[in-house]
């Protein structure tokens, strides 16, 4: 029978303490229901007696319908002063509300003397009676073992006592954690195969889970080690992110339990969403892709002149370990137009629209998007951009008002006061001429509602669209204050959130476009359901 492994996404955590790594609150739900998508069986949110941000991510969550991920609530065990019942950290895992619970404590003696300033017993004693307290609270309860294999080189005994009473407490997996990264892939065969001895020993049937950093450049290496080794839970972030070095990379670690060690997971049935979770944990949080990123980068399928790109024409296993489109990734021929064709071919059908690879359109989607790319356009967070695109090249894309011209004011009238932003729009809807002008917060702001303004008495629809985020990235610092940005608008109705993009020099002009595409998809959505 094959065994099944549970995956443990904690970007939403654990990723979020990366250096230059922020996610808003929109953000992490918006993550969180990718990661759903995906597979992912247990979605980590945050530590909800922390900070507030977590506390009013768990409130948003509990209006989230997740179809198969249980969302995880993190936190410590009680503080050594406080009884459980009457411990504020515990008390907020519990307000999260969550399906899950996963609580750490301490396996490093050195922690328990040198941390936490209390005796080994009493170390003990919480970490027993705060899971007890949790256990008949929640479905369930995960316990982390802090620093498990540095407290196992350093005092083996107790760092296997405290997993004792880990179960003691109701714990129903045991999660041992390579928290400094410092653990090399040979030494981690002895440490599970004594915790196994040492399960057996006390009749448990506890799941065992590995938690890996990647201070070593092993965390990968070591979560396959441990799983090889009969681990059934691993703990990772999606592209690697975390605290330091990161954490262990899920985009590698998921492929290879599928594909490499045919072992069985939920993110099996859906891997093919690998690729667009990667990128779109990028994008939100404003951090370039990684181009050679094992599986889910650009250059991960990518063949560049000569003998491999002769060789992977005839027979792409000749330099591909795996196919890339199990991934959703796509083979590039960095001299042909081979690469797009299949995720166009794919995107065309999600959408609806009807394009065979025959096609002479094909062609000239692919140059058009070829040229978007090169000059800083991306779409995995802009899916309603793309879709726009193809209908324009099909020319199935109705033109609901054209626009003859628009102006932005930004006027500092005092030195101690915000500057006063006005925008003017001139635009015809059919034969009908509007020229108007709104203020705004700021000149993306004063656009937004310009051009709502203009066209709500044509459209009333769009009174119930609303501008939720707004992203800027610098594609280049080459020139400086005049390189390229990339602006990610996102939107949504009553239905549904859809995201847009817009490149140039000129920040206005790259927030423009986004901001015509997703009033354009918002007119276009509408008019398909009528």
């Amino acid at each position: 029978m094959t065994r099944t492994i549970e995956i443990y996404d904690t970007t939403l955590r654990d990723g979020t303490q990366a250096e230059n790594f922020n996610l808003s609150v929109n953000d992490k739900i918006r993550v969180t229901r990718q990661l759903d998508r995906l597979g992912i069986d247990y979605i980590e949110g945050g530590w909800p007696g922390s900070n507030p941000k977590a506390v009013e991510y768990f409130k948003a969550m509990q209006d989230v319908d997740l179809k198969h991920a249980r969302l995880t609530a993190f936190g410590s065990t009680r503080h050594f002063q406080n009884p459980p019942d009457k411990d504020p950290n515990l008390a907020a895992l519990l307000a999260a509300r969550t399906p899950a619970i996963t609580i750490f404590g301490k396996s490093w003696d050195i922690h328990v003397h040198d941390a936490l300033r209390i005796e080994l017993e009493d170390n003990l004693q919480i970490i027993e009676d705060s899971l007890a307290f949790l256990r008949p609270r929640v479905k369930h309860l995960i316990y982390d073992a802090e620093h498990f294999f540095d407290g196992f080189k350093n005092n083996r005994e107790y760092c296997l006592a405290t997993l004792g009473r880990a179960i003691a407490g109701g714990a129903e997996t045991l999660v041992l954690c390579d928290t400094n990264g410092g653990t090399l892939p040979h030494e981690i065969p002895p440490i599970i195969e004594r915790v196994q001895q040492y399960l057996q020993e006390i009749n448990s049937d506890a799941r065992i889970g590995i938690h890996p950093h990647n201070d070593s450049e092993t965390a990968v290496a070591n979560a396959l080690m441990g799983i090889s080794l009969g681990a059934s839970h691993v703990q990772g972030t999606i592209n690697g992110y975390g605290e330091r070095c990161g954490n262990a990379n899920l985009t590698s670690i998921i492929p290879a339990l599928v594909f490499k060690m045919g072992l069985e997971c939920e993110v099996g049935k859906h891997i093919d969403q690998l690729y667009v979770t990667s990128r779109l944990v990028d994008e939100l949080a404003n951090l370039p892709h990684n181009r050679y990123q094992p599986y889910v980068g650009e250059s991960a399928f990518a063949h560049k002149g000569g003998i491999h790109v002769s060789a992977v024409q005839r027979n792409p296993l000749t330099y591909e370990h795996i196919e890339p489109e199990k991934v959703g990734n796509i083979r590039r021929i960095l001299i042909s137009d081979q690469a797009g064709r299949s995720n166009v071919l794919h995107k065309a059908k999600k959408y609806g629209l009807h394009l065979n690879p025959d096609d002479p359109l094909m062609s000239s989607i692919i140059k058009e998007l070829k040229e978007l790319e090169s000059q800083g356009y991306q779409y995995e967070a802009a899916e309603a951009s793309f879709e726009l695109l193809m209908r324009r090249a099909l020319g199935l894309q109705r033109k609901f008002f054209v626009i003859e011209g628009f102006r932005v004011m930004n006027h500092k009238y005092r030195m101690d006061k915000p500057p006063m932003t006005e925008a003017t729009i001139r635009l015809y809807v059919g034969g009908s001429e509007v020229h108007t002008a709104s203020m705004g917060d700021g000149p993306v702001n004063a656009l937004d509602n310009a051009l709502r303004k203009a066209l709500v008495r044509f459209y009333p629809s769009l009174e119930e669209m609303e501008l939720i985020d707004y992203k800027v990235r610098v594609l280049s610092g080459e020139y400086g204050t005049g390189a390229k940005v990339r602006v990610l608008v996102e939107s949504k109705d009553q239905e549904q959130r859809w995201g847009t993009v817009g490149v140039s020099v000129n920040i206005i002009e790259a927030s423009w476009q986004a901001l015509l595409d997703s009033i354009n998809y918002k007119l276009m959505r509408d008019e398909s359901k009528n």
